[in-house]
């Protein structure tokens, strides 16, 4: 990346030389996969909406491939370290019994932009582009993350530790700082944290740093950049394993 030739055009290095030569070289093959158009048409579907929740039958439906291809192109596209799977749990952490539904990362945010066009900090798609971001630093850790989704609520980030695989620690990610001020943004959260018995939380913000009470529940917002940093940080320490950002001077185990 210290070339001048890729730092005059970034997204033609990413795009040409990475994402194209992973999709379009003789790899793909090792899969048994032969429609390469196909493979791509999907990647490209799936990187446009990063951090969308989706099903194999919706995307089935869409674009009238078997359910069972697709899922041989999601198993090759997250092997080549193009994107990620992140699993969906109930209101009361509980892990569903058929994964119908999940949410597809990119394990780089910046992939976006090489395939379609640079956003700005007002774009409607940036607080997914937070939220890919964030997960994108998890993925190096190797802590396996979901997030809840019921009825009526979802909470971004939830990890589940322990025998009996209870939530220990949720994060909310949030691209604006109204939150801070208007707590009934959090409602789902806070709901999730009670009926999971969680004492404290975290929010990520667009600037603000504040320490409140909502519902009962601690909770904490921190910009999401200064979260993006504190993770990476901590994992290129090796302190795997620990909730990655301080409350209060003090850490707090993940596990």
């Amino acid at each position: 990346m210290f070339s001048p030739q890729i730092q005059s055009d970034p997204a033609r290095f990413i795009k040409s030389d990475i994402i194209d030569k992973v999709l379009l070289r003789d790899l793909p093959s090792l899969y048994g996969i032969e429609d390469i158009q196909e493979l791509n048409h999907l990647f490209t579907s799936l990187a446009f909406n990063t951090a969308n929740e989706i099903s194999l039958g919706e995307l089935s439906i869409d674009s009238g491939v078997a359910k069972n291809t697709i899922k041989r192109y999601i198993d090759y596209l997250e092997a080549a370290f193009l994107i990620k799977i992140v699993h969906r749990i109930g209101h009361n952490s509980k892990r569903f019994r058929r994964a119908d539904y999940f949410k597809v990362y990119l394990t780089n945010p910046s992939m976006r932009a090489a395939l379609f066009s640079p956003l700005t900090a007002q774009d409607p798609e940036i607080p997914h582009l937070a939220e890919t971001a964030i997960f994108a630093q998890w993925f190096h850790s190797g802590v396996e993350l979901n997030y809840a989704r019921w009825k009526d609520g979802e909470v971004d980030i939830v990890f589940l530790g322990g025998k009996r695989q209870k939530a220990v620690w949720a994060v909310e990610v949030k691209w604006s700082d109204a939150p801070c001020e208007h707590r009934s943004e959090l409602k789902s959260l806070i709901s999730f944290c009670l009926q999971n018995k969680l004492e404290d939380t975290l929010v990520t913000s667009k600037t603000r740093s504040l320490e409140c009470k909502a519902g009962g529940i601690d909770v904490e917002f921190m910009p999401a950049s200064l979260y993006c940093y504190a993770v990476g940080f901590n994992i290129i320490r090796a302190r795997k394993g620990r909730l990655l950002f301080r409350r209060r001077n003090k850490e707090k185990q993940a596990t």
